[in-house]
Protein backbone atom coordinates (compact mmCIF):
# COMPACT_ATOMS: atom_id res chain seq x y z
CA UNK A 1 0.00 0.00 0.00
CA UNK A 2 1.79 3.40 -0.98
CA UNK A 3 0.27 6.32 0.73
CA UNK A 4 0.74 9.66 -1.35
CA UNK A 5 2.60 12.66 0.97
CA UNK A 6 0.50 15.92 1.12
CA UNK A 7 2.08 18.83 -0.87
CA UNK A 8 3.83 21.41 1.18
CA UNK A 9 4.58 25.02 0.17
CA UNK A 10 8.04 25.73 1.39
CA UNK A 11 8.95 28.36 3.75
CA UNK A 12 10.19 31.27 1.18
CA UNK A 13 12.74 32.79 3.67
CA UNK A 14 14.33 29.37 4.45
CA UNK A 15 14.32 28.59 0.97
CA UNK A 16 15.82 31.53 -0.60
CA UNK A 17 18.86 31.06 2.31
CA UNK A 18 19.31 27.33 1.11
CA UNK A 19 19.30 27.89 -2.54
CA UNK A 20 22.78 29.26 -2.67
CA UNK A 21 23.77 26.03 -0.86
CA UNK A 22 22.77 23.95 -3.72
CA UNK A 23 22.56 25.32 -7.17
CA UNK A 24 25.14 25.43 -9.46
CA UNK A 25 27.60 22.90 -7.68
CA UNK A 26 28.69 19.27 -9.30
CA UNK A 27 27.98 16.98 -5.93
CA UNK A 28 28.34 13.62 -7.55
CA UNK A 29 32.06 15.20 -8.67
CA UNK A 30 34.61 13.38 -7.31
CA UNK A 31 38.05 14.97 -6.38
CA UNK A 32 41.53 13.77 -5.60
CA UNK A 33 42.94 14.10 -2.24
CA UNK A 34 45.16 17.43 -2.14
CA UNK A 35 47.10 17.58 1.14
CA UNK A 36 48.57 20.51 0.78
CA UNK A 37 47.92 23.11 3.38
CA UNK A 38 45.97 20.89 5.38
CA UNK A 39 48.39 18.72 7.17
CA UNK A 40 48.41 21.07 9.98
CA UNK A 41 45.05 21.09 10.17
CA UNK A 42 44.77 17.36 10.50
CA UNK A 43 47.33 17.31 13.24
CA UNK A 44 44.78 19.55 15.01
CA UNK A 45 41.73 17.59 14.34
CA UNK A 46 43.85 14.39 15.44
CA UNK A 47 44.65 16.23 18.64
CA UNK A 48 41.06 17.02 19.36
CA UNK A 49 39.56 13.53 18.86
CA UNK A 50 42.88 12.11 21.21
CA UNK A 51 41.34 14.05 24.03
CA UNK A 52 37.61 13.23 23.28
CA UNK A 53 38.84 9.43 23.53
CA UNK A 54 40.16 9.99 27.09
CA UNK A 55 36.99 10.00 28.92
CA UNK A 56 35.72 7.56 26.34
CA UNK A 57 38.75 5.31 27.66
CA UNK A 58 38.13 5.76 31.39
CA UNK A 59 34.69 5.10 30.96
CA UNK A 60 35.21 1.66 29.15
CA UNK A 61 37.95 1.25 32.49
CA UNK A 62 35.60 1.18 35.00
CA UNK A 63 33.08 -1.90 33.98
CA UNK A 64 36.74 -3.77 34.55
CA UNK A 65 37.13 -1.75 38.29
CA UNK A 66 33.09 -2.61 39.26
CA UNK A 67 33.68 -6.34 38.13
CA UNK A 68 36.48 -7.27 40.47
CA UNK A 69 33.81 -5.56 42.96
CA UNK A 70 31.47 -7.95 42.55
CA UNK A 71 28.88 -5.90 40.28
CA UNK A 72 25.84 -7.74 38.89
CA UNK A 73 25.69 -8.17 35.19
CA UNK A 74 22.30 -5.43 36.09
CA UNK A 75 24.90 -3.15 37.50
CA UNK A 76 26.94 -2.97 34.91
CA UNK A 77 23.73 -2.35 32.37
CA UNK A 78 22.86 0.37 34.40
CA UNK A 79 26.42 1.93 34.66
CA UNK A 80 26.22 1.15 30.11
CA UNK A 81 23.53 4.51 30.35
CA UNK A 82 27.08 6.84 30.79
CA UNK A 83 27.75 6.03 27.74
CA UNK A 84 24.63 7.49 26.17
CA UNK A 85 24.91 11.05 25.73
CA UNK A 86 26.74 10.33 22.13
CA UNK A 87 23.52 8.56 20.57
CA UNK A 88 21.56 11.21 22.36
CA UNK A 89 23.49 14.48 21.17
CA UNK A 90 21.06 14.59 18.33
CA UNK A 91 18.73 16.50 20.76
CA UNK A 92 20.79 19.56 21.37
CA UNK A 93 23.41 19.49 18.30
CA UNK A 94 21.10 21.93 16.33
CA UNK A 95 22.15 24.62 19.24
CA UNK A 96 25.29 23.99 19.23
CA UNK A 97 25.24 24.56 15.05
CA UNK A 98 23.23 27.98 15.47
CA UNK A 99 24.06 29.27 18.54
CA UNK A 100 27.76 30.99 18.75
CA UNK A 101 29.86 33.93 18.81
CA UNK A 102 30.63 34.74 15.05
CA UNK A 103 33.90 36.97 15.99
CA UNK A 104 35.52 34.43 17.90
CA UNK A 105 34.74 31.03 15.28
CA UNK A 106 31.49 29.12 15.08
CA UNK A 107 32.70 25.86 16.21
CA UNK A 108 35.35 27.61 18.98
CA UNK A 109 32.46 29.43 20.78
CA UNK A 110 31.33 25.79 21.62
CA UNK A 111 34.50 23.90 21.76
CA UNK A 112 36.85 26.25 23.59
CA UNK A 113 34.39 26.21 26.53
CA UNK A 114 33.28 22.49 26.87
CA UNK A 115 36.76 21.49 27.22
CA UNK A 116 37.34 23.83 29.67
CA UNK A 117 34.19 22.31 31.67
CA UNK A 118 35.78 18.62 31.08
CA UNK A 119 38.85 19.82 32.48
CA UNK A 120 37.31 21.01 35.41
CA UNK A 121 34.98 18.09 36.13
CA UNK A 122 38.23 15.64 36.15
CA UNK A 123 39.94 17.72 38.64
CA UNK A 124 36.85 17.76 40.72
CA UNK A 125 35.89 14.31 39.87
CA UNK A 126 39.34 13.12 41.02
CA UNK A 127 38.54 14.14 44.29
CA UNK A 128 35.15 11.60 44.94
CA UNK A 129 35.87 9.43 42.19
CA UNK A 130 37.48 6.45 44.97
CA UNK A 131 34.88 6.75 47.17
CA UNK A 132 32.13 6.37 44.81
CA UNK A 133 34.14 3.56 43.48
CA UNK A 134 33.95 1.82 46.63
CA UNK A 135 37.57 1.64 47.15
CA UNK A 136 37.79 3.39 50.53
CA UNK A 137 36.36 1.99 53.90
CA UNK A 138 33.49 3.45 55.68
CA UNK A 139 34.03 6.23 58.38
CA UNK A 140 34.73 3.89 61.62
CA UNK A 141 37.51 2.26 59.29
CA UNK A 142 36.02 -1.47 59.30
CA UNK A 143 33.42 -1.64 57.01
CA UNK A 144 33.94 -1.65 53.37
CA UNK A 145 31.78 0.69 51.07
CA UNK A 146 30.37 -1.12 47.83
CA UNK A 147 30.68 0.86 44.67
CA UNK A 148 27.93 3.28 44.16
CA UNK A 149 26.65 2.48 40.74
CA UNK A 150 24.33 5.01 40.21
CA UNK A 151 26.28 7.60 41.20
CA UNK A 152 28.97 6.46 39.07
CA UNK A 153 26.69 6.51 36.07
CA UNK A 154 25.19 9.54 36.56
CA UNK A 155 28.87 11.26 36.88
CA UNK A 156 30.39 9.56 34.08
CA UNK A 157 27.29 10.29 31.78
CA UNK A 158 27.44 13.94 32.63
CA UNK A 159 31.38 13.76 31.51
CA UNK A 160 30.38 12.23 28.05
CA UNK A 161 27.78 14.96 27.53
CA UNK A 162 30.53 16.79 27.57
CA UNK A 163 32.57 15.02 25.48
CA UNK A 164 30.00 14.66 23.11
CA UNK A 165 29.30 18.15 23.09
CA UNK A 166 33.17 18.70 21.74
CA UNK A 167 32.49 15.75 19.49
CA UNK A 168 29.95 17.85 17.47
CA UNK A 169 31.87 20.83 17.41
CA UNK A 170 35.08 18.86 16.24
CA UNK A 171 32.88 16.58 13.44
CA UNK A 172 31.20 20.30 12.25
CA UNK A 173 34.88 21.61 12.12
CA UNK A 174 36.27 19.45 10.40
CA UNK A 175 34.21 20.03 7.18
CA UNK A 176 35.24 23.24 7.13
CA UNK A 177 39.12 23.08 7.87
CA UNK A 178 40.09 20.94 5.56
CA UNK A 179 39.56 21.24 1.78
CA UNK A 180 36.22 19.76 0.09
CA UNK A 181 38.84 17.05 -1.35
CA UNK A 182 40.32 16.29 1.76
CA UNK A 183 37.03 15.85 3.93
CA UNK A 184 37.40 11.75 4.07
CA UNK A 185 40.41 12.20 5.94
CA UNK A 186 38.46 13.84 9.02
CA UNK A 187 37.17 10.18 9.17
CA UNK A 188 40.54 8.79 9.64
CA UNK A 189 41.45 11.58 11.93
CA UNK A 190 38.67 10.44 14.13
CA UNK A 191 39.59 6.98 14.11
CA UNK A 192 43.44 7.28 14.91
CA UNK A 193 43.05 10.17 17.20
CA UNK A 194 40.30 8.32 18.91
CA UNK A 195 42.26 4.89 18.94
CA UNK A 196 45.22 6.74 20.83
CA UNK A 197 42.89 8.82 23.38
CA UNK A 198 41.25 5.27 24.59
CA UNK A 199 44.35 3.88 24.47
CA UNK A 200 45.51 6.17 27.18
CA UNK A 201 42.46 6.40 28.98
CA UNK A 202 41.81 2.56 29.16
CA UNK A 203 45.04 0.34 28.45
CA UNK A 204 47.18 2.69 30.00
CA UNK A 205 45.91 3.59 33.02
CA UNK A 206 44.70 -0.31 33.82
CA UNK A 207 48.05 -1.44 33.45
CA UNK A 208 50.11 1.90 35.70
CA UNK A 209 46.93 1.19 37.85
CA UNK A 210 48.03 -2.44 38.65
CA UNK A 211 50.40 -2.88 41.34
CA UNK A 212 51.43 -6.51 39.85
CA UNK A 213 52.08 -5.05 36.18
CA UNK A 214 54.03 -2.62 37.71
CA UNK A 215 55.93 -4.84 40.11
CA UNK A 216 56.88 -7.28 37.18
CA UNK A 217 57.74 -5.17 34.75
CA UNK A 218 58.82 -1.33 36.07
CA UNK A 219 59.58 -1.50 39.35
CA UNK A 220 62.68 -2.89 40.92
CA UNK A 221 61.14 -3.03 44.63
CA UNK A 222 57.43 -4.13 45.16
CA UNK A 223 54.63 -2.30 46.14
CA UNK A 224 50.78 -2.64 46.72
CA UNK A 225 49.80 0.01 44.28
CA UNK A 226 50.09 0.96 40.96
CA UNK A 227 51.94 3.76 39.62
CA UNK A 228 48.89 5.75 38.99
CA UNK A 229 45.66 5.83 40.55
CA UNK A 230 41.98 6.99 39.08
CA UNK A 231 42.17 10.40 41.14
CA UNK A 232 45.79 10.78 40.11
CA UNK A 233 44.89 10.03 36.15
CA UNK A 234 41.99 12.18 36.04
CA UNK A 235 43.97 15.18 37.84
CA UNK A 236 46.26 15.08 35.20
CA UNK A 237 44.48 14.76 32.26
CA UNK A 238 42.73 17.84 33.58
CA UNK A 239 45.47 20.13 33.98
CA UNK A 240 46.10 18.55 30.04
CA UNK A 241 42.65 19.57 29.12
CA UNK A 242 42.96 23.25 30.55
CA UNK A 243 46.46 23.79 28.96
CA UNK A 244 45.88 22.40 25.56
CA UNK A 245 42.56 23.91 25.14
CA UNK A 246 44.03 27.41 26.14
CA UNK A 247 46.87 26.92 23.48
CA UNK A 248 43.93 25.96 20.64
CA UNK A 249 41.88 29.60 21.65
CA UNK A 250 44.88 31.72 21.42
CA UNK A 251 46.65 30.30 18.09
CA UNK A 252 44.00 28.38 16.39
CA UNK A 253 42.06 31.14 13.74
CA UNK A 254 39.06 29.64 12.19
CA UNK A 255 37.91 30.27 9.00
CA UNK A 256 34.48 30.31 6.88
CA UNK A 257 33.87 27.89 4.19
CA UNK A 258 35.50 29.30 1.10
CA UNK A 259 34.84 28.37 -2.61
CA UNK A 260 38.54 28.38 -3.47
CA UNK A 261 38.96 25.71 -0.78
CA UNK A 262 36.22 23.96 -2.61
CA UNK A 263 33.54 24.48 0.01
CA UNK A 264 29.80 25.85 -0.69
CA UNK A 265 28.86 29.14 0.33
CA UNK A 266 28.52 29.35 4.07
CA UNK A 267 25.14 29.29 4.87
CA UNK A 268 23.45 30.83 8.84
CA UNK A 269 20.51 29.34 10.23
CA UNK A 270 19.03 29.95 13.30
CA UNK A 271 17.63 27.40 15.69
CA UNK A 272 14.14 27.12 14.71
CA UNK A 273 15.73 26.59 11.32
CA UNK A 274 18.21 24.66 12.09
CA UNK A 275 15.60 22.27 13.90
CA UNK A 276 13.07 22.14 11.16
CA UNK A 277 16.29 21.51 8.62
CA UNK A 278 16.93 18.12 10.69
CA UNK A 279 13.20 17.25 10.49
CA UNK A 280 13.54 17.30 7.11
CA UNK A 281 16.87 15.54 6.94
CA UNK A 282 15.65 12.94 9.18
CA UNK A 283 12.48 12.30 6.55
CA UNK A 284 14.72 12.16 3.11
CA UNK A 285 14.14 8.31 1.94
CA UNK A 286 17.72 7.98 2.57
CA UNK A 287 18.25 8.87 5.51
CA UNK A 288 15.08 6.40 6.86
CA UNK A 289 16.51 3.89 4.95
CA UNK A 290 19.98 4.28 6.64
CA UNK A 291 18.02 4.97 10.18
CA UNK A 292 17.02 1.32 9.92
CA UNK A 293 20.36 -0.15 8.70
CA UNK A 294 23.08 1.77 11.69
CA UNK A 295 20.09 0.77 14.32
CA UNK A 296 20.34 -2.76 13.60
CA UNK A 297 22.91 -3.53 12.41
CA UNK A 298 25.01 -4.52 15.49
CA UNK A 299 22.69 -6.30 17.27
CA UNK A 300 24.43 -9.41 15.62
CA UNK A 301 27.79 -8.52 17.29
CA UNK A 302 26.38 -7.13 21.03
CA UNK A 303 27.01 -10.03 23.12
CA UNK A 304 30.25 -10.28 21.92
CA UNK A 305 31.34 -6.87 22.50
CA UNK A 306 29.23 -6.42 25.32
CA UNK A 307 29.80 -9.40 27.60
CA UNK A 308 32.47 -11.66 26.63
CA UNK A 309 35.24 -9.58 28.18
CA UNK A 310 33.23 -9.29 31.75
CA UNK A 311 32.79 -13.31 31.27
CA UNK A 312 36.68 -13.60 30.91
CA UNK A 313 36.93 -11.71 34.32
CA UNK A 314 34.62 -13.82 35.77
CA UNK A 315 36.65 -17.03 34.65
CA UNK A 316 39.62 -15.94 36.29
CA UNK A 317 41.68 -14.17 33.97
CA UNK A 318 43.16 -10.34 35.12
CA UNK A 319 41.37 -7.44 34.17
CA UNK A 320 45.21 -5.74 33.88
CA UNK A 321 46.20 -8.73 31.56
CA UNK A 322 43.02 -8.36 29.65
CA UNK A 323 43.38 -4.40 29.02
CA UNK A 324 47.22 -5.08 28.27
CA UNK A 325 46.51 -7.99 25.50
CA UNK A 326 45.55 -4.54 23.36
CA UNK A 327 49.46 -3.03 23.73
CA UNK A 328 50.73 -5.31 20.87
CA UNK A 329 47.62 -4.08 18.68
CA UNK A 330 48.34 -0.62 19.17
CA UNK A 331 50.76 -0.07 16.04
CA UNK A 332 47.93 -2.27 14.08
CA UNK A 333 45.25 -0.14 15.33
CA UNK A 334 47.51 2.95 14.38
CA UNK A 335 48.48 1.97 11.14
CA UNK A 336 44.93 0.18 9.92
CA UNK A 337 42.45 2.96 9.21
CA UNK A 338 45.44 4.63 7.65
CA UNK A 339 45.65 1.90 5.55
CA UNK A 340 41.70 1.36 5.00
CA UNK A 341 41.47 5.01 4.46
CA UNK A 342 42.76 4.40 0.64
CA UNK A 343 40.16 2.46 0.39
CA UNK A 344 37.30 4.68 1.68
CA UNK A 345 37.89 7.72 -0.06
CA UNK A 346 36.09 7.11 -3.03
CA UNK A 347 33.50 6.88 -3.63
CA UNK A 348 32.18 4.28 -2.52
CA UNK A 349 33.77 3.37 0.91
CA UNK A 350 30.96 1.25 2.35
CA UNK A 351 31.69 -1.66 0.36
CA UNK A 352 34.74 -2.03 2.60
CA UNK A 353 32.25 -2.19 5.52
CA UNK A 354 30.69 -4.62 3.85
CA UNK A 355 33.50 -7.13 3.31
CA UNK A 356 33.74 -6.79 6.86
CA UNK A 357 30.42 -8.16 8.56
CA UNK A 358 31.30 -12.00 7.88
CA UNK A 359 34.30 -11.67 9.51
CA UNK A 360 33.27 -9.98 12.27
CA UNK A 361 30.38 -12.37 12.51
CA UNK A 362 32.27 -15.33 12.61
CA UNK A 363 34.77 -13.93 14.91
CA UNK A 364 31.70 -13.60 17.53
CA UNK A 365 31.54 -17.26 17.07
CA UNK A 366 35.10 -17.75 17.97
CA UNK A 367 35.08 -15.58 20.86
CA UNK A 368 32.55 -17.33 22.60
CA UNK A 369 33.95 -20.89 22.52
CA UNK A 370 37.14 -18.80 23.68
CA UNK A 371 34.75 -17.98 26.41
CA UNK A 372 33.73 -21.77 27.01
CA UNK A 373 37.49 -22.94 27.07
CA UNK A 374 38.89 -20.82 29.24
CA UNK A 375 37.62 -22.45 32.82
CA UNK A 376 39.16 -25.91 31.40
CA UNK A 377 42.56 -23.74 30.45
CA UNK A 378 43.19 -21.51 33.69
CA UNK A 379 44.30 -23.83 36.71
CA UNK A 380 44.92 -21.91 40.17
CA UNK A 381 44.80 -18.58 39.08
CA UNK A 382 47.25 -19.26 36.68
CA UNK A 383 46.93 -18.58 32.70
CA UNK A 384 49.35 -20.16 30.17
CA UNK A 385 51.10 -17.89 27.83
CA UNK A 386 49.36 -19.88 24.64
CA UNK A 387 46.34 -18.96 26.13
CA UNK A 388 46.84 -15.16 25.81
CA UNK A 389 48.33 -15.67 22.26
CA UNK A 390 45.30 -17.36 21.23
CA UNK A 391 43.12 -14.27 22.98
CA UNK A 392 45.83 -12.10 21.13
CA UNK A 393 45.01 -13.84 17.89
CA UNK A 394 41.57 -13.54 17.90
CA UNK A 395 41.13 -9.77 19.49
CA UNK A 396 43.44 -8.68 16.28
CA UNK A 397 41.41 -10.32 13.66
CA UNK A 398 38.23 -8.85 15.47
CA UNK A 399 39.75 -5.32 15.15
CA UNK A 400 40.63 -5.54 11.72
CA UNK A 401 36.68 -6.15 10.79
CA UNK A 402 35.45 -3.34 13.59
CA UNK A 403 38.11 -0.95 12.39
CA UNK A 404 37.14 -1.54 8.74
CA UNK A 405 33.63 -0.91 9.12
CA UNK A 406 34.09 2.46 11.29
CA UNK A 407 36.65 3.89 9.05
CA UNK A 408 33.97 2.91 5.92
CA UNK A 409 31.05 4.35 7.81
CA UNK A 410 32.78 7.36 9.08
CA UNK A 411 34.27 8.47 5.36
CA UNK A 412 30.33 7.56 3.99
CA UNK A 413 29.24 9.77 6.21
CA UNK A 414 31.93 12.54 5.24
CA UNK A 415 30.69 12.01 1.95
CA UNK A 416 27.33 12.83 2.23
CA UNK A 417 27.20 15.68 5.08
CA UNK A 418 26.31 18.78 3.91
CA UNK A 419 29.04 21.15 5.26
CA UNK A 420 26.60 24.09 5.74
CA UNK A 421 25.06 22.48 8.73
CA UNK A 422 28.01 19.69 9.22
CA UNK A 423 27.67 19.54 12.61
CA UNK A 424 24.38 18.66 12.74
CA UNK A 425 24.09 16.54 9.40
CA UNK A 426 27.14 14.45 10.91
CA UNK A 427 25.48 14.66 14.42
CA UNK A 428 22.60 12.74 13.03
CA UNK A 429 24.88 10.34 11.29
CA UNK A 430 26.94 9.73 14.24
CA UNK A 431 24.40 9.85 16.72
CA UNK A 432 22.54 6.96 14.77
CA UNK A 433 25.27 4.59 14.45
CA UNK A 434 25.94 5.02 18.28
CA UNK A 435 22.83 4.69 19.12
CA UNK A 436 22.73 1.94 16.89
CA UNK A 437 25.43 0.17 19.48
CA UNK A 438 24.40 1.01 22.31
CA UNK A 439 20.89 -0.05 22.77
CA UNK A 440 21.73 -3.62 22.03
CA UNK A 441 24.93 -3.52 24.95
CA UNK A 442 22.87 -2.13 27.53
CA UNK A 443 19.80 -4.61 26.69
CA UNK A 444 22.53 -7.63 26.32
CA UNK A 445 24.06 -7.07 29.94
CA UNK A 446 20.50 -6.75 31.31
CA UNK A 447 19.63 -10.26 30.07
CA UNK A 448 22.24 -12.22 31.07
CA UNK A 449 21.11 -12.73 34.48
CA UNK A 450 17.68 -12.95 33.65
CA UNK A 451 18.34 -15.61 30.95
CA UNK A 452 21.11 -17.44 33.48
CA UNK A 453 19.33 -20.36 35.10
CA UNK A 454 21.22 -21.48 38.05
CA UNK A 455 20.83 -24.32 40.66
CA UNK A 456 21.76 -24.34 44.64
CA UNK A 457 24.25 -27.16 45.19
CA UNK A 458 22.63 -28.35 48.52
CA UNK A 459 18.92 -26.90 48.14
CA UNK A 460 16.88 -28.27 44.78
CA UNK A 461 14.48 -25.29 45.81
CA UNK A 462 16.66 -22.82 45.79
CA UNK A 463 17.18 -21.90 41.77
CA UNK A 464 19.53 -18.61 43.00
CA UNK A 465 17.64 -16.11 41.41
CA UNK A 466 18.22 -13.41 43.15
CA UNK A 467 20.88 -12.09 46.12
CA UNK A 468 18.71 -13.02 48.95
CA UNK A 469 18.27 -16.99 47.19
CA UNK A 470 21.97 -16.73 46.72
CA UNK A 471 22.94 -15.52 50.40
CA UNK A 472 20.82 -18.17 51.64
CA UNK A 473 22.57 -21.14 49.17
CA UNK A 474 25.83 -19.61 50.63
CA UNK A 475 24.99 -19.71 54.54
CA UNK A 476 23.75 -23.21 54.28
CA UNK A 477 27.40 -24.18 52.90
CA UNK A 478 26.15 -24.42 49.20
CA UNK A 479 27.36 -23.39 45.81
CA UNK A 480 25.19 -21.32 43.30
CA UNK A 481 26.40 -23.19 39.77
CA UNK A 482 25.15 -22.29 36.41
CA UNK A 483 23.01 -24.96 34.65
CA UNK A 484 22.24 -22.77 31.27
CA UNK A 485 24.59 -19.57 31.07
CA UNK A 486 22.60 -16.72 29.59
CA UNK A 487 25.73 -15.96 27.73
CA UNK A 488 25.64 -18.56 25.12
CA UNK A 489 22.07 -18.36 24.64
CA UNK A 490 22.28 -14.24 23.54
CA UNK A 491 25.34 -15.74 20.93
CA UNK A 492 23.12 -17.82 19.33
CA UNK A 493 20.43 -15.55 19.11
CA UNK A 494 23.03 -12.46 17.87
CA UNK A 495 25.33 -14.99 15.62
CA UNK A 496 21.13 -16.26 13.15
CA UNK A 497 20.33 -12.78 13.48
CA UNK A 498 23.35 -11.40 11.92
CA UNK A 499 23.40 -14.01 9.40
CA UNK A 500 19.68 -13.13 8.42
CA UNK A 501 20.55 -9.63 8.79
CA UNK A 502 23.51 -9.31 5.97
CA UNK A 503 21.85 -10.87 3.35
CA UNK A 504 19.29 -8.36 3.55
CA UNK A 505 21.16 -5.07 4.79
CA UNK A 506 23.86 -5.31 1.84
CA UNK A 507 21.42 -4.82 -0.76
CA UNK A 508 19.92 -1.64 0.94
CA UNK A 509 23.63 -0.62 1.62
CA UNK A 510 24.23 -0.94 -2.04
CA UNK A 511 21.14 1.20 -3.12
CA UNK A 512 22.13 3.92 -0.77
CA UNK A 513 25.73 4.24 -1.64
CA UNK A 514 24.78 4.09 -5.76
CA UNK A 515 22.25 7.54 -5.22
CA UNK A 516 23.99 10.89 -6.52
CA UNK A 517 25.26 13.14 -3.38
CA UNK A 518 22.18 15.34 -4.67
CA UNK A 519 19.74 12.57 -3.06
CA UNK A 520 21.02 13.53 0.42
CA UNK A 521 20.44 17.45 0.35
CA UNK A 522 17.59 18.56 1.73
CA UNK A 523 16.27 21.16 -0.62
CA UNK A 524 15.50 18.88 -3.57
CA UNK A 525 15.85 21.65 -7.13
CA UNK A 526 12.17 20.50 -8.14
CA UNK A 527 10.99 21.38 -5.15
CA UNK A 528 12.72 24.69 -5.29
CA UNK A 529 11.41 25.27 -8.50
CA UNK A 530 7.41 24.90 -7.01
CA UNK A 531 8.43 27.82 -4.98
Amino acid sequence: MSVRKRQERPDPDREQLLTSQYTGHDDDKHEASDLSGDWSNIAILFFLYLLQGIPIGLAAAIPMLLQNRGASYKQQAEFSFAHWPFSMKLLWAPIVDSLYWNRFGRRKSWLIPTQYLIGVFMLILSVHVNRWLGSGTAEDGADHIAPNVPILTVIFFALNFLAATQDIAVDGWALTMLKRCNVGHASTCNSVGQTAGYFLGYVAFMALESAEFCNNYLRSEPSDEGLVTLPGFLWFWGIVFLVTTTLVALFKREHLPSIERGHDEHVQLDIKQTYSLLVDIIKMKPILILTAILLTVKIGFAACDAVSSLKLIDAGVPKDKLALLVVPLVPLQIVLPLIISKYTTGPRPMEVYLKAIPYRIGLTLVAAAVVWFTPVLIHNHHVPYYYYMMLLTNYGLYQIALYSMFVAVMAFFARVSDPAVGGTYMTLLNTLSNLGGNWPTTVVLWMVDVLTWKQCSNAVDNPCSDTVEQEACINDGGKCNIRIDGYYIEIAVCLVYGILWYQWGKHKIRYLQGLPLSAWRVVRRQRMHSS
